[in-house]
């Protein structure tokens, strides 16, 4: 197993929009589901890459909550291929260190995955390495909207004020609350959006865009997306530091 070197300009939290795999098989006259799958491998590389090179969280968009209302058949796959995935990786996830985590509505994922992601949760949860996040039925508004129901339940019962709800507390109630926010966010496949993905999160993350399909996406791609963030000067509203 490779150490993990912290690399010099490399964020602390990469999230990625996984984007291309259907359009990737069509190109190759192959059913969507073959890009799911090849995607699949991918993810496992691009995990590994991020471990090796210091990462510290690493939060993928694997499924939204507008993922539902696809084919029910792809569906069924793309929940297959989720379950499998966890079955035969988890020890291996467990071995490298990693903690893993999922994000999002779990309601309407069969018993046998919402256990299994109990199960892998438990499993790693006393991990010290890379903090894996998976975003499965998310979507960003709704978990905004789920912190907003929760808070103004709390100040209907008198368990807060009015005047305790602040960008803090709403950042800490949200999904990922207790990491940092994502330094570089990451979308393959040629789409220019965010996709009601972590959207409180994002404010003031490098957003990098790029052509490539999700299954075509290997290391060298990280490298480039790291090395762009690298380059960009982050003021988070201030002005340009002064140069020594």
């Amino acid at each position: 197993m490779q150490d993990n070197v912290a690399v010099a300009g490399c964020p602390r939290h990469i999230a990625i929009i996984m984007d291309g795999n259907g359009r990737w098989a069509q190109k190759r006259a192959m059913p969507r589901t073959m890009g799911h799958r090849a995607g699949g491998k991918v993810a496992r590389k691009i995990i590994e890459a991020c471990d090796a090179r210091g990462i510290e969280c690493l939060t993928l968009f694997a499924f939204s909550t507008e993922n539902w209302g696809r084919p029910k058949q792809e569906v069924g796959v793309l929940m297959d291929l989720f379950l499998s995935t966890l079955r035969e990786r988890m020890d291996e996830f467990h071995e490298r260190g990693a903690r893993l985590r999922f994000i999002g509505d779990r309601s309407s994922f069969a018993e046998p995955l919402r256990a299994e992601m109990q199960r892998a949760e438990e499993q790693t949860a006393s991990n010290s390495g890379l903090q894996l996040n998976v975003a499965v039925s998310y979507g960003g508004r709704q978990d905004i909207a789920a912190v907003a129901r929760r808070m103004a339940e709390q100040v209907r019962d008198g368990e807060m004020q009015l005047d305790d709800i602040t960008e803090q507390r709403i950042d800490a109630a949200l999904a990922l609350g207790d990491l940092p926010p994502p330094d570089l966010f990451i979308r393959t496949g040629g789409e220019l959006r965010i996709s009601n993905f972590l959207l409180w999160q994002l404010a003031y993350t490098e957003l990098f865009f790029t052509d490539t399909l999700w299954p075509d996406f290997d290391e060298a791609a990280l490298d480039k997306a790291i090395a762009g963030f690298a380059a960009r000067e982050r003021r988070f509203g201030g002005l340009p530091q002064a140069k020594a």
